[in-house]
């Protein structure tokens, strides 16, 4: 049985579409639930905000896959400026422009969310046979570590020279050609993203995909929800095209990601326990660009192939975990704040460069409680991120233990990313970094995963979903994607999303069986 692809600006405006299950969003929770359904011989349609692109499209450019690829051009952020959120926008979502690193759910936070929220269900032993199964279908392997590239081998010589825990990681690639490209879309079909498995895997098996198409509301009686109202978005990120279609289908599943199914419930004013939208944890990333003698060519070879846990859990303070970010020129100017001439000196010396990351791990306590999610008066959604102390306490330790591993790890000098940048010489500069503000707006601040605002419980007045992704109050509602996840996780969130997707598979054929 063949599926088929679907542009959204093709169907007659208006029209209804009817399947057993409708699925929203095609990125690591939707393409992989959509799967399974079609597999099980369900009629299921899969929409999509963004466009279909396949490797003929990414062409390496910067300026062409930003608009292409991602939310909001690239630009989406907090509403106060403050946090810059890579979020991915197109069949595969963020799976097509991640840079494919794979981690299984840490034992503590699974731990953590059996006692504090009820998950027992969610336990190693249960989610092991979901994370194995992924882990061979998308080829989920440790990266050589003599194939880590030098921004990456600055992390791994630096960590060893003060003691810190390091390791290579995981990777979702198979022949890799390690050009360094990832986050632009992969132009040799090595990553094993939803694009080249889940998507057709499900097309093989009668999927109809929609792409260009925003799921805009749902609509219930009492109960049960028996449509969706979507409209036709432009490609690349343009002022919607106009018209719409309803789909009608048995089950929904929204797995837009933990900012677009939050706010795709709001639209539809279902929000059990007043939860929607709140608690969005973003892993907020503080960044150290340094200067070495070698040349890093951090543009160049797997974006992340080395990782440091050293630091993931502080107890009672905030933890971090520390990789490194790919170094194309328009990623590595959008996080440098100077202007002008500092700009133009720095993106000289990009061949020199290397950059560490600190991944700030939120939600673990209620000193980090994340953000919110919510619909603006024109509609547009918002995303705000308070700071707290145990925050400003994270950003300043990350920033000491970022510079003492950049100069262990050979810098010639680092600098931070505040507004004015403070220049570091060696380790003896170190101390002056506490001279500094950190927080909002004091320095860039990024994330590139989103979870929570959908939180899973097992009580019923403390989550949007159940063990069973089930929402709250309705009977046919599901959301599978990271927007469940109650915590962060401390390590990179795609191939949990994977695994709890796969456990999902079976819940919703049950649910759309018996409708």
């Amino acid at each position: 049985m063949s599926g088929q692809i679907i542009a959204a600006e093709t169907l007659t405006d208006g029209v209804t579409l009817t399947c057993d299950v409708c699925v929203v969003g095609s990125g690591a929770g939707g393409a992989t639930v959509a799967a399974g359904l079609c597999e099980a011989g369900l009629d299921v349609i899969l929409l999509e905000e963004g466009g279909y692109h396949t490797r003929r499209d990414f062409d390496l450019q910067e300026q062409n896959a930003y608009p292409m690829l991602y939310q909001e051009r690239g630009l989406r952020a907090t509403d106060d400026g403050a946090i810059t959120i890579l979020q991915g926008r197109n069949v595969g979502g963020g799976t097509t422009i991640n840079w494919t690193t794979c981690y299984r759910t840490p034992a503590r936070i699974l731990r953590h969310w059996a006692d504090r929220y009820g998950l027992e269900d969610l336990s190693e032993e249960k989610l092991l046979p979901h994370f194995e199964a992924m882990e061979a279908r998308l080829n989920i392997q440790e990266w050589p570590e003599e194939l880590a590239n030098e921004n990456n081998r600055r992390l791994l010589e630096g960590c060893r020279a003060l003691g810190y825990q390091v390791h290579a990681v995981k990777r979702n690639v198979r022949g890799c050609a390690n050009s360094g490209y990832c986050g632009l879309g992969c132009p040799h079909d090595a990553k094993q993203g939803m694009l080249l498995t889940t998507i057709p895997d499900a097309l093989g098996a009668g999927l109809r995909l929609i792409h260009h198409a925003q799921a805009v509301r749902l609509n219930a009686e009492g109960a049960k929800i028996t449509s969706l109202n979507a409209r036709v978005k432009r490609p690349d990120a343009q002022p919607d095209a106009g018209g719409g279609f309803t789909v009608k289908a048995k089950v929904f599943v929204c797995s837009g990601g933990a900012i677009n199914s939050p706010a795709l419930l709001l639209r539809s004013e279902i929000n059990p326990n007043v939860l929607v939208g709140r608690n969005t944890l973003l892993h907020p990333v503080v960044a150290m660009p340094a200067i070495y003698e070698q040349p890093i060519e951090g543009w160049s070879g797997a974006p992340q192939s080395i990782a440091s846990h050293q630091f993931v859990d502080r107890g009672p303070a905030m933890g971090f975990f520390m990789e490194a970010p790919p170094l194309q020129p328009m990623l590595a100017a959008s996080g440098f704040y100077g202007f002008g001439k500092m700009q133009i000196d720095f993106l000289s010396q990009l061949r020199h460069v290397g950059v560490m990351l600190a991944i700030c791990v939120d939600g673990l306590s209620e000193s980090t409680p994340g953000g919110t999610v919510t619909l603006r008066r024109d509609g547009r959604i918002g995303v705000s991120y308070p700071t707290t102390p145990a925050l400003e306490e994270c950003f300043t330790f990350a920033h000491e233990i970022l510079a003492r591993t950049t100069f262990a790890g050979g810098a010639k000098r680092a600098v931070t990313l505040h507004p004015s940048p403070l220049e570091l010489r060696g380790p003896q500069d170190v101390p002056s970094l506490k001279e500094r503000r950190y927080g909002p707006l004091a320095h860039s601040i990024f994330t590139a995963h989103q979870m929570g605002g959908c939180r899973m419980s097992a009580d019923p007045k403390d989550g949007v979903v159940g063990t069973d992704h089930r929402v709250r109050g309705q009977d046919n509602l599901f959301v599978i994607d990271g927007s469940v996840l109650p915590t962060a996780l401390g390590v990179n969130p795609s191939h949990t999303i994977y695994a709890l997707a796969h456990r999902a598979r079976p819940l919703v054929i049950d649910a759309a069986r018996g409708a």
